[in-house]
């Protein structure tokens, strides 16, 4: 979530599964699209070098040898600067783009909550249906989050809109809470407890 542009290295991983098994080729994808690789063409895509790909690319070579496939990682450093900026670019339309995704979706959770507080229905259930909801979406931002060495400009508006989604979970809680919630009750204390509290 930093800038890489002071010099900071790159690295250039080159996987090949050819040979191994097939599941073997989904894992490196995975693994290589849970870091926001960015693919300069079949099988070769770019990292910032962070400790964190760092650790994780070694990780996956060694289980791509392991599995019989072959890979490599070469560390790089850019020297031109504006080619740096254009695959910074590149880094941030792709994370914008999966926040956007995020954006796009929860106006569906809140215009849920606002159809079930009208039909009356704002009921604890909802709230605990409600509340996975909110924390998928939630565990969902983060793992973008994780991803976006560069500060996308789409992170504030998607981090904002969560909290805004939970802001209004909160108040249908309320609203099922008034629902739910039993009137007071006040509790006779008979006579000879409340003598012997007095004495």
């Amino acid at each position: 979530m930093t800038d890489n542009t002071e010099g900071e290295g790159w690295l250039l991983v080159s996987v090949s599964t050819a040979g191994a098994a097939p599941t073997l080729r989904v894992q490196v994808w995975r693994k290589l699209r849970s870091l926001g690789a960015l693919y300069l063409q079949q099988s070769v895509c770019l990292l910032p070098e962070r400790e964190q790909t760092l650790r994780q690319v070694r990780r996956l070579l060694d289980r791509v040898h392991q599995q019989g496939g072959t890979g490599r990682m070469l560390r790089l450093t850019l020297t031109d600067p504006a080619e740096e900026r254009q695959i910074i670019a590149e880094f941030n339309t792709a994370r914008d783009a999966e926040y956007t995704e995020v954006l796009e979706r929860l106006p569906t959770f809140r215009a849920e909550l606002a159809a079930e507080r009208q039909r009356g229905r704002a009921t604890y259930a909802e709230v605990e249906e409600s509340e996975a909801d909110l924390e998928r979406f939630r565990s969902w931002l983060a793992k973008i989050a994780a991803r976006d060495y560069f500060a996308a400009p789409a992170a504030a508006m998607a981090q904002s809109a969560v909290e805004d989604a939970a802001a209004d979970l909160a108040a249908f809680e309320q609203s099922a809470l008034a629902a739910e919630a039993p009137a007071e009750i006040s509790i006779a204390v008979p006579e000879a407890q409340e003598e012997s509290e007095q004495a």
